[in-house]
């Protein structure tokens, strides 16, 4: 062979094992590199945020499934969605070292993956949250907690929890099976978190939608939960966390939740900041928006954190106000 042609047969050659080499190293990282939302997800890629009854009964034998119970321990001991585990939702929080401490504050990473460890999960499991009764908001906390751990693409939550599921006549089950010990590595997302001094430099901030989910009384500052100062945030919009869902603590439609966000003056695109009382039930409107696509953030210590600071403002009565205003 002419050594021209030599020469360009070896530089196809090459050009062709480069080719599969470059492929297979954009493989490895679709598959390896964490996602922005979460760590290596769960097989399929993303899991819906909400789940039905139906769904679940057909995948129980998942393998990479775990189901997590939130509610009271002794209900889950009597009955519980086989192959369920529990998850002690004070374990999800930092211990109160004192009197003033915040009610419900995220612990260490390190604390947090060591719990969700323990109860099987890893970066590759698909893990499915229902309450026992009504607690919805608890449960969203927790979706909240997976999300920041990097695990919130991993995540569903079970509409209308265990009551639901017996409700449709599926069997429960007493048995509490060994668990085998997960792998999670963790990569934070401090940017879903919010503190105070965030909120202040935020305030009547474009395209930042302050929600404050508690409900109406408390917004408007006609009743107390305890704190030193009663009202709400200046800017922020009162959506209370009971909005989310019907009767049977079921989610609400998508185009139900659209329409709520539409009437309280949330546009496309904005970045939705919800607080509450402790930051539990501000996770419900974390997670509606989130599910409609946008990008969220919580108030950790909320109204108990703000309402400690008598140099950050507050404003009383239905109107959210604007601006910093006067403390008061």
């Amino acid at each position: 062979m002419p050594l021209k042609l030599k020469n360009l047969a070896l530089q196809r050659s090459y050009f062709s094992i480069a080719g599969i080499s470059g492929l297979l190293v954009m493989l490895v990282l679709v598959f390896l590199v964490p996602s922005r939302s979460g760590l290596m997800q769960a097989a399929g890629g993303p899991q819906p945020m909400i789940v039905s009854v139906d769904w679940l009964a057909g995948h129980l034998n998942d393998p990479s499934l775990v189901i997590l119970e939130i509610g009271e321990e002794e209900g889950f001991k009597n009955s519980h969605i086989p192959g369920a585990r529990f998850l002690d939702y004070d374990a999800i929080a930092a211990p109160q070292k004192s009197d003033s401490a915040l009610s419900l504050e995220l612990p260490p990473v390190a604390s947090l993956v060591s719990v969700f460890e323990k109860l099987g999960v890893s970066n590759r499991s698909h893990v499915v949250l229902y309450f026992r009764t009504n607690w919805v908001t608890p449960t969203t906390r927790v979706y909240w907690t997976l999300d920041y751990i990097g695990l919130g693409a991993n995540a569903s939550i079970l509409d209308g929890g265990y009551p639901a599921w017996r409700g449709a006549n599926k069997g429960g089950s007493a048995e509490v099976k060994p668990v085998a010990p997960g792998k999670i590595a963790a990569h934070p997302r401090p940017e879903i978190v919010a503190n105070a001094n965030w909120i202040e430099a935020h305030l009547d901030h474009p395209g930042t939608d302050l929600v404050d989910a508690r409900a109406a009384v408390f917004y408007r500052g006609e009743k107390g939960d305890g704190t030193p100062r009663m009202g709400h945030i200046p800017g922020a919009i009162n959506v209370p966390y009971t909005s989310i869902v019907d009767e049977q603590d079921k989610f609400k439609s998508r185009d139900a939740f659209k329409e709520l966000f539409r009437e309280a003056g949330i546009k496309p695109g904005d970045l939705v900041v919800s607080y509450c009382h402790i930051g539990q039930r501000a996770t419900g409107i974390y997670f509606v928006a989130k599910y409609l696509g946008y990008d969220a953030r919580m108030y950790d210590g909320s109204w108990e954190d703000w309402s400690q600071h008598p140099d950050l403002p507050i404003v009383t009565g239905p109107d959210p106000g604007k601006g910093p205003g006067k403390a008061k």
